[in-house]
């Protein structure tokens, strides 16, 4: 389902172009200050194509601005990762690049496996193996 574009993405989108207007702004004031000579077509034409892609690239920014703000105990649940030191039941994972204490629910889990947070007890994971 796409997302519904409004005034206030397009003004987000205006802004964020308007940062690149600025910058361009002062290489366009640098290189004459400095007297290097680029034809004004050849200014132009690139300039249309920088605004053109910033412009497509910015539009595609646009659904981010929908999407859900998953963080905290939510954001951890169903995360996968894998087994640092072995689960006995307790040891360490790796879940997004971070380092966590954790849990093994249902056996031991050893070192290289694939895990799958199910629970989150203040700050130790609870995870359970993930069979492919």
């Amino acid at each position: 389902m796409k997302a519904k574009r409004n005034l206030r993405d397009w003004i987000k989108v205006m802004l964020l172009l308007l940062n690149e207007a600025v910058v361009l702004a002062l290489v366009i004031f640098l290189m004459n200050y400095l007297d290097v000579k680029i034809p004004l077509a050849a200014m132009v034409a690139l300039a249309v194509v920088i605004v053109a892609f910033l412009f497509i690239i910015h539009i595609k920014v646009i659904p981010v601005f929908h999407r859900n703000r998953i963080s905290g105990h939510e954001g951890m649940l169903g995360l996968r990762g894998e087994v640092l030191q072995s689960l006995t039941p307790v040891g360490l994972v790796s879940v997004r690049g971070e380092r966590w204490k954790a849990e093994a629910i249902g056996g031991h889990i050893e070192t290289g496996m694939a895990i799958e947070v199910v629970e989150l007890e203040g700050l130790k994971l609870k995870v359970r193996l993930v069979e492919d």
